[in-house]
Order: C-alpha cells, then sequence, then structure tokens
C-alpha cells in the first residue's frame, strides 16, 4: 500500500509543477509515479534492504525523486510536495482531476476567471463564461458538466486492479494466524466488476475475538468503525473501508453464496427457493428447521436444480436460468492464456528492454510474446519512426537467440490516423508478424466519422487486433462514440481480434461489449499492454472481464498453440511466418 501512496503523491506532484509550469519534470516524475504503482514489490521492503542506492536502481527513479520516497518513508511526508501545495488553490485539484481538464486547462480557468473550486466553475459554466475562453468553447461547457457528472458516479470506488491486491495482501497476513481456519475475499472483488467499493472479507475461526483483534490493529488501518465479536469494519489509509465476518463451518458455503452475489441475483434465488418451499438466507438453505444445504456453495445450487454459478457471473443477468437449464458455458479459465500480445519496452514508452520482457514472460509459463511498441504518431509515448522500428525488429530477432524457449514475435501498436489509414505504409506492415490497430487521436469524432475510420482500419490486410476499442479510460475518459456492433461485424469478417485491454483504468472492452462480441463470433484477445515486467500480472483483470461476458477458451485467440496462433495472424498475408 506504500507504492499507491507514493505514486498517489508523485502524481500529485506532477500535476502542480504542471501547473506551475515546471518543464519537463512532470513527465519524469509521472513516468516514476506509474512505475512504482505498478511493481509488485513492495518499496519499502527495497529501501529497508539496499537504502537509496536500491531505489535509484528501479526503472525511472533517479537520485532527486529516490531522495523524496526516502523522505516519505522516513517521515510520512515530502517537503517539496508540502511546498508545492502553497503556491496552488486547494479547489483548484478537484478541477484538475475532471476527466478530460488536467493541470493547463484548470489554471487557465483560475487565472482567467479566478475559479478555484467545483461550486465556481459550475457557476460560470451556467453563466456562459467557458465558452468565451481560448481553448474552450461552447461544447466545452456541455463537457465540463458530463465530467462532473463521471465524477459523481465512480466517487468512493476504486479500480479492481488497485483493491484486489490490497484485499489479498489482508487476507494473507489474516491466513497466516493458527486459528483461521478459512478466509475468502467476497462481495463485488470476488465477482471481480471493474470498481470496487469496500472490501469484504469471510472467516472461518475457533478464536474469532482474536482475529478481530489483529484485523483491526493491521499497519493500514486508518480507523476503527466497529470491532464486535462477529463483525468488524475499518477504514485503510487510502480511504477504503473493509469489513470482515465470521461464518460457522456449517453455514460458510451459504454466506460466501450471499455475500457474493449482488442483491438481484440472490433475490432471484431466494424466489426459486421459496417455489420449492426452501428458504435460503446467509445461513443455509433449509426446509423447515432442518438445514439441507449451506455448507458449500456448490451443494446451495445443486439443491435448488441448477448448476454452479461462477461468481464473476452472479449479476442476474441470465445466469441464473441457464443453470437451470444446465446451459452455462464453460468460461475462460485463469491459466488459459498461452501468450501476451500487446506489450511495450524501451524501444517506445516501457521501461525495460525486450529480453527482460520476455524472460519475465516466460517465467509466467508463456509459450510467445509480441513487442508491440509504438508507431510514429505516439510522439509523447517515444513513438518509432520506420528507421528506428527497423532497428527495433533486429533487436527483437537478437532476443530470440538470447531467450529461449518463448517466440517472440515481431510487432507493433500503429496509430490509426484519422481519415482510417495507419501510421505505417503496408510495405512497413508486411516486414511484422503482428499488427495492432488504435485510436490514439481525435477521440471528440461524431459516430459515423469514428466507426468509419476504425472500420477501414480493420479492411487493412496486415490488421490483426483493434486495441482498446472505445478508448475509454474508467473514472477519467468517456468512451468515444461509436457503432461497436458494425465494428464487430467488420472485424470478425476481417479476421481481426477485438482485445479485452488489461490495463486496471481501462478493461476495454467491457464485460457486456466482450459478450456481443463473443455472441456475433468475432474472436478476443486478452493483452495486457505491459510497460513493464510488472504490468504482465494484469493479465488475470482481463481474463475476469472476458469471464463476466461468458467468453470461452475457443473465442480468444492467445489461448491458441503458437500453430493456431500463426495460422490466424497470417490472414491474407501468406508472406508472413
Amino acid at each position: 500500500m506504500k507504492n499507491l501512496e507514493i505514486a498517489e503523491i508523485l502524481n500529485k506532484m506532477a500535476d502542480l509543477m504542471e501547473m506551475l509550469e515546471i518543464d519537463w519534470k512532470p513527465r519524469a516524475y509521472r513516468k516514476a509515479a506509474r512505475t512504482i504503482e505498478n511493481m509488485s514489490k513492495d518499496i519499502r521492503n527495497i529501501y529497508e534492504k539496499g537504502g537509496e542506492k536500491a531505489l535509484c536502481e528501479i526503472p525511472s527513479i533517479g537520485k532527486g525523486i529516490a531522495f523524496k520516497i526516502e523522505q516519505y518513508l522516513k517521515k510520512g511526508k515530502i517537503k517539496e510536495f508540502e511546498q508545492l501545495k502553497k503556491k496552488i488553490p486547494q479547489g483548484l485539484e478537484q478541477i484538475m482531476n475532471l476527466p478530460g481538464m488536467g493541470p493547463k486547462k484548470a489554471i487557465k480557468l483560475y487565472k482567467k476567471l479566478k475559479i478555484k473550486n467545483l461550486k465556481q466553475l459550475i457557476s460560470a459554466v451556467k453563466k456562459g463564461k467557458i465558452k468565451k475562453l481560448e481553448g474552450f468553447g461552447k461544447k466545452s461547457e456541455k463537457e465540463i458538466l458530463r465530467a462532473i457528472e463521471l465524477k459523481k458516479q465512480s466517487k468512493g470506488r476504486q479500480l479492481l486492479g488497485v483493491m484486489l491486491p490490497i484485499a489479498r495482501k489482508i487476507k494473507n497476513e489474516l491466513e497466516k494466524l493458527s486459528y483461521v481456519k478459512r478466509i475468502e475475499i467476497a462481495g463485488s472483488l470476488r465477482r471481480r466488476k471493474e470498481t470496487i467499493g469496500d472490501i469484504d472479507l469471510l472467516i472461518r475461526s475457533d478464536k474469532p475475538e482474536k482475529v478481530m483483534g489483529v484485523f483491526t490493529k493491521l499497519p493500514e488501518v486508518k480507523t476503527i468503525l466497529a470491532k464486535g465479536k462477529t463483525k468488524s469494519s475499518i477504514v485503510l489509509r487510502l480511504g477504503i473501508q473493509s469489513d470482515l465476518r465470521v461464518l460457522p463451518k456449517e453455514s460458510f458455503g451459504a454466506g460466501l453464496q450471499y455475500f457474493t452475489g449482488n442483491k438481484d441475483h440472490n433475490i432471484k434465488l431466494r424466489k426459486i427457493a421459496i417455489k420449492k418451499k426452501y428458504k435460503l438466507s446467509e445461513y443455509g438453505l433449509f426446509k423447515g428447521k432442518k438445514q439441507i444445504a449451506g455448507k458449500t456453495e456448490k451443494e446451495t445450487y445443486q439443491k435448488l436444480g441448477m448448476q454452479y454459478i461462477e461468481p464473476e457471473l452472479r449479476e442476474n443477468t441470465g445466469e441464473i436460468e441457464a443453470a437451470i437449464a444446465k446451459k452455462l458455458p464453460k468460461l475462460i479459465g485463469y491459466d488459459d492464456i498461452k501468450g501476451d500480445l500487446q506489450m511495450h519496452t524501451a524501444w517506445s514508452d516501457g521501461s525495460e528492454s525486450i529480453e527482460e520482457m520476455a524472460k519475465a514472460a516466460k517465467k509466467m509459463g508463456y509459450k510467445y510474446i509480441a513487442i508491440t511498441d509504438h508507431s510514429k504518431s505516439e510522439r509523447i509515448a517515444g513513438g518509432m519512426d520506420e528507421k528506428k522500428l527497423m532497428k527495433c525488429l533486429k533487436a527483437i530477432e537478437k532476443a530470440r537467440k538470447k531467450v529461449r524457449g518463448i517466440t517472440i514475435l515481431k510487432g507493433a501498436e500503429v496509430d490509426i490516423l484519422p481519415d482510417g489509414s495507419l501510421d505505417y505504409s503496408d510495405k512497413i506492415l508486411k516486414k511484422l508478424d503482428i499488427v495492432v490497430a488504435a485510436v490514439h487521436s481525435r477521440f471528440k469524432m461524431n459516430k459515423n466519422e469514428m466507426t468509419k475510420r476504425i472500420c477501414k482500419a480493420l479492411e487493412n490486410k496486415y490488421v490483426n487486433i483493434l486495441a482498446h476499442p472505445t478508448g475509454r479510460l474508467i473514472g477519467e475518459r468517456r468512451p468515444y462514440e461509436l457503432d461497436l456492433n458494425k465494428v464487430i461485424v467488420t472485424a470478425k469478417k476481417n479476421k481481426v481480434a477485438l482485445e479485452i485491454n488489461a490495463f486496471p483504468n481501462r478493461l476495454d472492452l467491457n464485460e457486456g461489449q466482450a459478450r456481443i462480441a463473443a455472441e456475433k463470433g468475432a474472436k478476443l484477445v486478452i493483452s495486457t499492454d505491459a510497460h513493464q515486467t510488472d504490468n504482465l500480472r494484469y493479465m488475470e483483470y482481463s481474463i475476469a472481464v472476458a469471464r463476466r461476458g461468458w467468453v470461452k477458451k475457443a473465442q480468444v485467440i492467445n489461448t491458441k498453440t503458437l500453430s493456431e496462433l500463426k495460422k490466424f495472424l497470417r490472414k491474407h498475408n501468406s508472406t508472413r511466418f
């Protein structure tokens, strides 16, 4: 959790520096923040073992930033951060964090209109003051109001990629206790929703009061809301609430089922139980006073006359009817992926080498990966021109000789330009094993234009994957206007896989869109979009999206063997491979 705290402060420092028009530093701080946030190792442990020198060995962290991290770990604050905060009105941070706003626009609103909080911003929009400002316009007023609404909707919720590691850390700490017989994560986290409100944990223990004592004294605890024999609630330092409940052995399955399914799923199950003259609750399934199921989840579903329903599906979106009819699909498993087909290295905006990414992927048991650094239009992400791309492809060939036992495919994430053409010519694309096409600009095109733009790109015979198809960033940027059905049909026709991007703030396609694509017969690909080796662990987040979208293993191209994958990638390009 220290990683998240430090990353948040470095990002805020970058924002403040940008507002104060400080050159180059904001980018360095953001890069360091991203590295720290995505690390699986605890930065506190790294520092304790090796001091400032060990911090400097972390990619993207120089001596200056390492010194500030050391300050925070020793004193709980960074002196320069405190000084920067005093130079900017406090309310501007809220404005700056609105989707589509950012530091530069926020400071302009302050300098030109003296707007320093959300209340003043809403008032200025209503009075028509914003549209008169250079760089804003009438459309901006509508977008600001939509951004405020989007922020309200996501208030108090955190990304799955933030919450799951925290919940697992708490679970692991409590699992070490000899008197904890079983502990499980429940709630929306177990269903793997893309954003999470709080952390629910269920335990079985003969000494619940002792467990509650440990739980409420964890180092991450900020506030104890309640401490009891069977339930305790805490608030963690990151502002997240966590509840721990004790369940008896004979009711653990029923309790886990009850505290996992959403409200609609549970109501429907209770109605089915009533029709069968049973009573279903968190304590079990009863016939009169006799408990007939509840020790396990599976026996509860079985007694209700249905297949076991995987946690990710428990949302009342047809899973109960399918379970009764014994027609639930066999979902893609968390161990079914054979390779990762989108990742970035130091050749563009990644922080590690091709060899390092390949070695990390091999350690995960992957049979193949694709190196897909950015094309030339992505200047801010270190995009490669044709000359640099050719050097990158030679570096991939060298890496293939150094890292045996895994196949490294030559790829690129190629920008789809506004007119639907691609950032590289066909002559260049022909040299690649895999082409990942993506929109990275002009997000505000109208629905018709954007659909036409993407569909034209999908018709290029060298394109294999459409990356993050809707362009949304959870809580930050809405999806662009798009006829997704048309895109799905075009992708299927042209043998292009639609990506479920695993980056925690993307998860794009989402589960509903993935389900539609799968039902229409389009192929999917599950990729991490990793920018460092630690990002490779994100794979489970997009697998969760696929599972929530009822996706089967056969519908995902990177569950295939290398020879099967090559057949898919070959398309009409007979010279490939």
